[in-house]
């Protein structure tokens, strides 16, 4: 009885993240400062989500990872309904600091690293032969940086196909190595989830398995 009861608290927490990311997507697309914009920025939050519901019953994540995934999502939406380079708390803080930029687009990269690095490390510890070590650390690393790539390519191909229609998807605020600095971020998010949740993950894994 007590493991019936422990598997309903699970599903029912699941139940609970995706009802705070409908709620919050669903205020995302309220009079957006560009739909255009929205719609690529929440794009690969729901795309994720459909992965999640897709897998769920066939390849059950730990309550970490979805954590890291719900919070990534609402930085992505919240991101689609101001534009990144116009998030009013990081302007107040540009200003404030007399900073030289929004930086909301540089926390969404970090992150874009930071959360990455705990799946991909969940996955390949679940489906291949891999264990917990310096291999494993470098992987993930490099599936980060793979990740993070190819998102750059996506937005030199958004903005080579509509033009100046992508401006705000880009956000890169008259930065010329911007996409250096959003690759550069995704790497140290990745490095720094490793150092810091590596072992609280291995953690939770193992209470996992008991």
């Amino acid at each position: 009885m007590n493991h019936g009861q422990n598997k309903m608290d699970f599903e029912l927490k699941h139940i609970g993240f995706l009802s705070i990311f409908l709620v919050i997507l669903l205020w995302s697309v309220i009079n957006p400062k560009d739909m255009f914009t929205w719609f690529l920025e929440v794009l690969p939050a729901l795309i994720g989500l459909a992965v999640i519901l897709i897998t769920y019953n066939r390849f059950r994540l730990t309550n970490l990872v979805y954590v890291l995934i719900l919070g990534h999502a609402i930085i992505l939406v919240i991101g689609g309904h101001y534009t990144y380079a116009e998030m009013p708390f990081f302007n107040w803080l540009r200003d404030t600091f007399q900073l030289d930029r929004n930086y909301y687009d540089r926390l969404g990269h970090f992150v874009q690293g930071f959360v990455p690095a705990i799946i991909c490390r969940e996955i390949l510890l679940y489906k291949s032969p891999i264990k917990s070590g310096k291999l494993l650390s470098f992987l993930v690393i490099s599936i980060c940086l793979a990740i993070s790539a190819s998102y750059e390519l996506i937005e030199w191909g958004v903005a080579v196909t509509t033009g100046s229609a992508a401006d705000a998807f880009l956000g890169t605020q008259g930065d010329v190595w911007d996409t250096q600095w959003d690759m550069f971020l995704a790497l140290c998010g990745a490095v720094i989830s490793l150092l810091t949740l590596q072992r609280f993950h291995d953690s939770v894994l193992k209470q996992r398995h008991q």
